[in-house]
């Protein structure tokens, strides 16, 4: 059975920062390039930052560029999101996602709020 579970989320005043996790288990994580993603409400599903499989891509946003670095252990079935300088704006749900051709798994979801 296949499960993405993120950790690390949390308050946080502006100008902090944060470390999400997304730990897997139940397929070959290093098979599959990794993505995180966030939501606010009312608002559409924004892709974040991306790493491919073996960890020589990665992606960003125009808008957390600099600020949130991407990256994963294979050995540890984990991906990470280091986000700092984190602003109001980055407050929401983030979601860690699991990409391959066939299909994507996607994890719980957990909540990042930053806010004096």
């Amino acid at each position: 059975q296949v499960h993405l579970v993120e950790s690390g989320g949390g308050l946080v005043q502006p100008g902090g920062s944060l470390r999400l996790s997304c730990t897997a288990s139940g397929f070959t994580f290093s098979t599959y390039a990794m993505a995180w993603y966030r939501q606010c409400p009312g608002k559409e599903r924004e892709l974040v930052a991306s790493i491919g499989s073996s960890d020589t891509y990665t992606s960003y946003a125009d808008s957390v560029k600099g600020r949130f670095t991407v990256s994963r252990d294979n050995a540890k079935n984990t991906v990470y999101l280091q986000m700092t300088g984190l602003k109001p704006e980055d407050t929401a749900v983030y979601s860690c996602a699991a990409i391959s051709v066939r299909r994507t798994y996607w994890g719980q979801g957990i909540q990042v709020s930053v806010s004096s």
